[in-house]
Parts: C-alpha cells; structure tokens; sequence
C-alpha cells in the first residue's frame, strides 16, 4: 500500500530530472562541437571559399599558378584539422550529425577529382564553381544540426547567425563568378542567372537573420550593413543584376568585397564566441537549476520514504496485532468454544466473547470492535445452535426411553406367550414377532447413541464374540442370508458387549440391504495383534474410490449428527460407537466386487482366556432369551422362515466325540415314558422361571 505511491514518486522525480539533464547535456553537446568541429568547420568553409575563387580565374584563364596550389595545401590542412575534431568530437558527433557528417565526408573525398577535371580543363567555369557549392553546403547543413539545443532563445539566435553565415557564402559565389567572369569580361546566361540568385537568396538570409538577431547582435550587422564597402557591394551587384556583365573596374569590386567579407567574419566569430558563451551559461545555470530542483526532489523523496517507512511500520505492528488476534478467535478460541459445546459443557457468552485489544489507528480500534461484535455473533449462535441441538437430542432420549421401555415390555410378553404356547405356527408367528420387536429396540437404541448417550444393557462378564456376533445377526431382517463362519474362541468386556453387537448389527444390515437377495453375507473373525478383527463382506456392487474415502472419513471422525443426512444413519451410528470405544472401522472393496466391513476392536476390550472361562462356566454372558436366539442363528439355513436346528453344532468338543455304543436295552413301558416326560415339562418349565428372573 506504501510502496506504490513511494515507487511512483520516485518514478515521477527521475523522469523530471532526466528531462532537466537533457537539456543540460544538449546545451554541454552544443558548446563541445562548437569548440570542436563548429570552429574547424568555419575554417574550412573559409578555405574553401577561398580556394573556389583562385580556382575561377584557373577555369578561365586554364593557367595554373603557384597562388591556386598554395591554396589548396592550405585547404588541405584545413581537411585535416576537421577530420582530427571529428574524431576529438567522439560520441557527441553521434546520433543527428552522423549524417551531415557522412555527406560532408564523402564531399571532401571527392575534392581531389574536382582538381584533377579543373587542371585537366574538363570543368566549366560554372560547373567547377558548383562542384565547390556543393561542398559548402555539405558544410551549412552540419552547421544546421549543430544548434539543435533545447534552449528556445539560444537556438533562435544560433539560426538567425546561421541565416547570416549563408548570406556570407552567397556572397562569396557571387565574387567567385565575377572574378572567372572579369577575366574575360563576360557572364554568360547560366552565369547571369546564378548571379541574380545569389544576390535574392543573399538579401533573404540578410533580413531573416537580422530579424532574428536581438539586440546585442544585431546592431553589430546593421552597423557593417551602413558602412561604405557593403553599399558600395551592394550597388554594384544591382548593376551587374541589370546589365548582366561583370564591373570595367575590377579593383573597386575586388576592394569592396574584401573589406565586405573581412568584416563579415570578424563579426561572424565574435557572434559564435558570444553565442557560445550564452550557450556555456545557459548550460551551467541549468545545472544548477538541476541541482537545486534534484537535490530539494531528492530531500522530498527521502523523506517521503522515511515517513511513509516509519507509518507503515506502525501500521504493521497494529495490522500483526489485529491479525493475531484474529486467527486466535477463528483458530482457537472459537474452535475450543464449538467443542466445548459438542461436549455439552456449559459456556458464558459474556466469559468467552471478549473483546479484542489492541491499540492503534481509530480504523484498526474500529475493525476489532467489529471483530469483537462478530465474535460475540458467532458466540451466541452456536450456544443457541447447541443447545437446540441439545433439546433435540433430549428429545430423542426420551421417545427413544420410553419406546425402549415399551419394547422391553414387549418382549417380556412374548417371552411369556412362548412358553405358555405349544401350537408351531403360533410359535412361529410369535418368533417373527419378536425378531421386529429386537429390531424395534435396536432403532430406539440408535436414537439414544445418536442423541449422546449410552444404552442401558451392559454385563458384568466377558461376552464370547461368537455369542455377540450371532446376536447381531439375529437383530438383522434378512438374517437366513447371513453366514457366520467359525471363529477363534475369545469374549469382549461386557460393558462394551451391547454397542459391539449394535455395531455389528448395523453393518450386517446394511451389507444385507445393498446386495442381491440371491447372495449370502459372510461374517468371520480372528484374533490379531492388535485386538480382534471382525469382518462383514457382502456380494453387492460396492462403491467408488471417493466414496469409499469419504465413508472412511465420517467413520474415523464422526461429525455432528446432520438432521437432514437421515439416508446414512446407520454410518453415523457406526461412527458413534466406534469412537466410544476406540474401535476402528474401515470399509473397502471386497474381491469378489462388493463391500468390505473391517472391525478392529482394540486388545484393551478383548478378554484374557482365564476370564472367558470364567464367563463360560457361570452361563451369564447373556441374557436367556438373547442366547437362545442367538445360538439359533446358524450357517446351515432355515425351515419355514425359521432357524433349523444342527444336532451336536453347540456341544463341547469333548460331547461331540462318538460315545461307545450302548448295550441293547428293553422297551420302555407306558407308564416309564409318561414319567420322563413329566419329568422334562417340569424341569424345562423350572428353566423358563429362572430365565425370566435373569435380569442385565
């Protein structure tokens, strides 16, 4: 939030100062070729000038003397000192003059061949004269590019100087052509004409310079302009103009056009030293305009960034704050208070919703307060969502009491139906009766896990795990499907014997609910280092990858019961009991494509043999009823919807071994079987007594 306006602040400061040293550099560029090729230039110019007028007379005359050769070493050097300041000139000779440089190079390259056709007489006087123009105004165009400064006053002087400067060129073609021309005292037409233009474009440059000149250079031109040699020039380029031949007279031409041009560039040079003087200036008190400005910008800056530095620490400090405090409430203190609350502990909305405290802006006092009244929101709504999940689970428990009251009732009553019944199919009736009325019980015992709390039905014995197994199965509607294979002789603890069976029940039902009517459900167990391993496998479709994991997660941590996600009650019971009583329940794909159930109850509830023993011997395991039905649960299938009996499938080993065959003994008389049956109504009648008093 900081560093954006800091980064566009400081962007914004080196982008003014590198305008600001632009024009600094550009008016040091404009002094150093100045010094360097503006002055090695105009000497050229002037030698060259020079040169053209000796080389007129030559064209005419064809005569070459030791004056024109004298002239041409002296251009010569001057060729020589210019290409020297090029290279002096450096990188600032680059860029906008690398091309009037290339022109005027390949100019001076060619002056040798311009020599050669004036000394071999193949040029004509016109034709020679524009050759060295050509030159010159290679030179003019870089004078052009070397006042391109980005002082507007500067440059306006250095064109208008620049404008004067080609009206002295012009005058110098103008004597170059009457000098050829008085030699044999004529011009000819093309002459003529160049003449006349020369003199327009003179008098042009003369009044667009002295328009632009100030006053300080000005009136040095507009004093030589009132002098005698200029009028006297200029009233003879007017006759020569009209009559379109050249002076009788030369040396009054010759006279006033070297006083004319002597003064012209006396004045010529000390304009440029002036300007380049102005330039120097300029220059210097740009810098320093550059180092107040990017000194005072750079002052600004820095303190910007110390403010802005030591505001955002602080405002950091205070954010770290708020965001501690913050991620204490959602992570931990909220958290702790939705537990507290699924533990059905009691919570103080005023205790727990405390205000955050922190110190800082009036903005950061603002949002905590509005984190402290979301917290108290959030508070109070879930004390009111536990506690009407609270009355809802207490409703639970109590339909679920008194409904299991009632079937207990129930129960009792068939029991004593059954006893006081010797008609099979009434048996059987009430045999199916009962087996709803357990299933019944079995539902109102879900109400009451789902709702927090525990069954009623618990033993003080160790329960044998093929009794707690086979009573499962008999809670179970389907229970002809189910096969209950042999298991290592083992017991559970008794208080956990009900909510094993529970458990157990919940899954065979539903292996037996989502597979094919036609298949058979197999229950195994084994003892294994951890405990004892139940397993329930069925022949179904089975389920996907993601919802295997997903099934998986709900039964390792069960969640908060969701009224509304009645379809996998069974599973939210199964996850219930499991986590009572630290069993761990794992469901996967069978290998014959159906579902697996996997029961790990852990070594803490399984019992020591000693105490199986003990439990065996005393019959208690459980109840009477439970027992018998269980026991009548069995791998060998039913007869009319009724478990059938195996002979011999419960004795102890040592019962099922092959007794010695019995001696051949007399027929019982009438009276002997009616005694031992009597017998066995009475004892049979004694068992169903005592059963009845048997209680949890």
């Amino acid at each position: 939030m900081l560093l954006l306006p800091l980064l566009s602040l400081s962007a914004l400061w080196g982008f003014v100062l590198n305008l600001t040293m632009g024009d600094a550099q550009s008016l040091l560029r404009a002094n150093t070729l100045y010094r360097t090729l503006g002055v090695t230039s105009t000497d050229l110019g002037l030698q060259l000038q020079a040169e053209r007028v000796r080389s007129a007379e030559a064209l005419t005359t064809r005569e070459l003397d030791e004056v024109l050769g004298g002239q041409r070493a002296r251009t010569d050097q001057s060729v020589s000192q210019f290409k020297r300041a090029v290279g002096e000139a450096g990188s600032a000779a680059e860029g906008a003059l690398s091309g009037p440089l290339s022109t005027l190079t390949a100019g001076l390259d060619r002056l040798g061949s311009i020599r050669a056709d004036i000394d071999g007489g193949l040029s004509s006087r016109l034709s020679g004269l524009n050759e060295y123009n050509r030159i010159l105004d290679s030179i003019f165009m870089l004078y052009d590019h070397l006042v391109s400064v980005s002082d507007l006053t500067i440059f306006q002087q250095a064109a208008s100087l620049q404008a004067m400067g080609m009206a002295r060129e012009y005058i110098a073609r103008e004597h170059a052509l009457i000098i050829g021309a008085m030699a044999d005292q004529q011009l000819t037409g093309p002459e003529a004409a160049a003449f006349t233009e020369y003199a327009a474009s003179r008098k042009f440059l003369h009044s667009r310079g002295l328009a632009g000149l100030d006053v300080a250079l000005r009136r040095p031109y507009e004093q030589v302009f009132a002098t005698e040699p200029f009028l006297t020039f200029a009233t003879m380029e007017g006759r020569i103009i009209k009559t379109g031949a050249p002076p009788v007279v030369a040396d009054g031409w010759n006279e006033s056009v070297d006083k004319l041009t002597s003064q012209l560039d006396k004045l010529g040079f000390a304009s440029s030293e002036v300007l380049a003087a102005r330039t120097s200036e300029a220059a210097t008190a740009t810098v320093v305009k550059i180092a107040i400005a990017g000194g005072l910008g750079l002052i600004a800056v820095l303190a910007s960034i110390i403010i802005s530095v030591r505001f955002g620490r602080r405002l950091a400090a205070e954010l770290a704050g708020l965001r501690s405090a913050a991620v204490e409430l959602s992570q931990r203190r909220l958290p702790d208070i939705v537990e507290r609350l699924r533990r059905g502990e009691d919570v103080d909305v005023r205790k727990e919703a405390k205000a955050i405290k922190v110190s800082g802006s009036a903005e950061i006092i603002d949002v905590a307060r509005a984190f402290g009244s979301v917290q108290r929101t959030a508070v109070t709504a879930a004390v009111g969502q536990a506690a009407l999940r609270h009355g809802v689970g207490q409703v639970f428990l109590n339909l679920a009491r008194r409904k299991q009251g009632l079937l207990h009732r129930q129960l009792a009553l068939l029991d004593t139906m059954q006893r006081r019944t010797h008609d099979p199919d009434r048996l059987e009736e009430l045999f199916r009766l009962d087996h709803l009325t357990t299933r019944m019980r079995r539902h109102a015992e879900s109400l009451m896990i789902l709702s927090g709390s525990a069954p009623g039905r618990a033993w003080r014995k160790p329960v044998p795990v093929i009794d707690i197994v086979r009573a499962a199965v008999a809670e179970v509607e389907d229970f002809t499907r189910v096969a209950v294979e042999t298991m290592p002789v083992s017991a559970f603890d008794g208080t956990a014997a009900a909510d094993l069976t529970h458990l157990v029940a919940e899954l065979v039902e539903n292996a037996t609910i989502y597979s094919p009517p036609d298949t058979m459900v197999q229950v195994r167990g084994d003892l294994v280092s951890n405990g004892y391993a139940i397993e329930v496998e069925d022949r179904g479709l089975g389920l996907t990858a993601g919802e295997y994991a997903a099934y998986n997660a709900l039964l390792a941590a069960p969640p908060e019961f969701d009224l509304a996600d009645s379809d996998r009650l069974g599973l939210f019971v199964v996850a219930r009991l499991a986590e009572r009583h630290g069993v761990k329940v794992l469901l996967r794909r069978s290998p014959f494509g159906g579902t697996a159930a996997i029961v790990l109850v852990p070594r803490t509830i399984v019992a020591e043999q000693s105490a199986l023993e003990a439990g065996d011997d005393d019959k208690a395991a459980l109840p009477s009823r439970t027992r018998k039905k269980a026991l009548a649960v069995v791998s060998s299938g039913t007869h009319a919807g009724l478990p059938r009996r195996v002979r011999q499938s419960h004795l102890a080993p040592q019962l099922k071994e092959a007794p010695p065959e019995p001696e051949q003994q007399a027929e019982r008389s009438p009276e002997e079987v009616r005694d031992l049956f009597s017998a066995f109504q009475r004892g049979t009648q004694r068992a169903r007594e005592e059963a009845s008093e048997e209680g949890p």
